[in-house]
């Protein structure tokens, strides 16, 4: 397809479907999160004093697809299109779904068989849990591979680049604010996760199969055509390794501080506000505000047609620095809350920065990108660990300063196309 050719396409029905698709990556990674409350509460009740971490492990599975799963969904993009690819991620998230389906089976008929360690007792269920956790994300991190190039590069009239990622990201947080209240209300009733039994897990993850298939349906009767000079065409091979861009390279450890500092905050805050008397009551409102502000950002950030990515992540890294810098001067938590009105849209301006002029390579470039968020595992785990170490979260905000100091690099300086890196159209 030429370029003259694309600039006729008509990208709105494109352009609706992937932010609708990014409301379903968002409500799916927080109902992943959701359901593993309930599953610690049935299949670690008797594993004694590690339970919190193999509870840590369900997450960090999630996390890991990330970085072993973006190059697999790059290459099928490559090889089947943006379409075709979709619909193979939403297979893969409903593969994930059975999975979580047959732990809970298994469980439920096998009298609840397990592997001894000690005094520890771990259900053969978990292990096949823990595999559904990856899958899942897997599915996820392809459908991302996705999204994230076609937001940029799908030219949908008076928007801009990063003005789509941001009414992505927005639809995205729509997804993870209503999926707490979805699970929590309307799955389980209302019913606390430690009352929840086993057969109750049956029907919702069955649901999800059903529903995940029929969104896979949907996608092949819609138009998502591919978009030029975004993908190898034809089988043709790229000719130079994906790591050879030097911006691109340092938008992976950019995105990588990203995602790890903004879970550092969403979650850490809340372990900091629960142990100190003085901010305890506090807790829940300031994680709910905190993501709350997120969206509240992400849908201004949708409006900012003419703002550059690089003038945003500048303002916002700089911004949030200086509020954490506040809150540990201070100890004034409220200013740590205040973080997520600027971490809001700090993903599209720096995903839009680090694939900018990559031309064919762009959906290998997305593919990389997905290894920096294993970030969201990294990161907060060592804040916890230093917390531990020092007895107290205040010293422990430093990390997420000196992120906020790289991302400001990354705006002014490494992410700068060198001559070499610059691929004709």
């Amino acid at each position: 397809m030429t370029n003259n050719q694309q600039t006729q396409i008509n990208y709105t029905g494109p352009f609706i479907t992937m932010v609708f698709l990014f409301f379903i990556v968002g409500f799916l990674t927080v109902v992943n999160q959701q359901f593993q409350s309930p599953l610690q509460s049935a299949l670690l009740s008797n594993v004694g004093g590690i339970q919190n971490t193999l509870a840590v492990m369900v997450t960090f599975a999630w996390f890991l697809s990330y970085p072993l799963t973006g190059g697999i969904g790059a290459r099928l993009v490559n090889k089947h299109g943006y379409k075709n690819t979709m619909v193979r991620a939403l297979m893969v998230v409903a593969a994930g779904c059975a999975i979580f389906e047959a732990s809970v089976l298994l469980q439920k008929y096998s009298n609840g068989a397990s592997i001894v360690f000690g005094e520890s007792s771990i259900p053969y269920a978990y292990f096949l849990f823990l595999i559904g956790a990856y899958v899942v994300g897997a599915g996820v991190t392809i459908m991302q591979v996705v999204i994230n190039p076609y937001l940029i590069a799908c030219n949908v009239k008076g928007t801009s680049d990063v003005q789509r990622q941001n009414i992505g990201g927005a639809s995205n947080s729509i997804g993870t604010t209503l999926a707490p209240f979805f699970v929590g209300g309307i799955i389980f009733g209302g019913v606390a996760a430690a009352d929840i039994k086993l057969d109750s897990l049956i029907v919702p993850f069955l649901a999800f199969i059903v529903v995940i298939l029929a969104v896979a349906f949907l996608i092949t009767k819609l138009q998502l055509p591919n978009i030029a000079n975004t993908t190898a065409e034809g089988g043709e091979k790229l000719e130079r390794s994906i790591w050879s861009f030097r911006h691109l390279v340092l938008g992976v450890v950019a995105i990588f501080i990203y995602v790890g500092v903004e879970v550092c905050v969403g979650a850490n805050l809340v372990m900091h506000a629960n142990s100190d008397a003085s901010w305890i009551e506090l807790a829940a409102t300031m994680g709910s505000l905190y993501w709350g502000g997120m969206l509240v950002g992400r849908l201004i950030g949708s409006a900012l047609s003419k703002v550059p990515a690089r003038t945003q992540l500048i303002v916002t890294s700089v911004a949030a620095g200086l509020l954490v810098i506040g809150g540990m001067l201070t100890d004034c938590l409220w200013l740590l809350v205040a973080v997520g009105l600027f971490h809001s849209v700090m993903w599209p301006s720096t995903f839009a920065l680090a694939v900018k002029g990559l031309g064919k390579y762009t959906s290998a470039g997305s593919g990389a990108l997905m290894i920096g968020v294993l970030g969201g595992g990294v990161l907060p785990l060592l804040q916890g660990m230093i917390a531990d170490a020092t007895g107290s979260w205040a010293a422990t905000w430093i990390i997420v300063i000196l992120g906020e100091a790289y991302l400001l690099y990354y705006a002014l300086l490494g992410s700068r196309i060198r001559k070499q890196d610059m691929i004709a159209e």
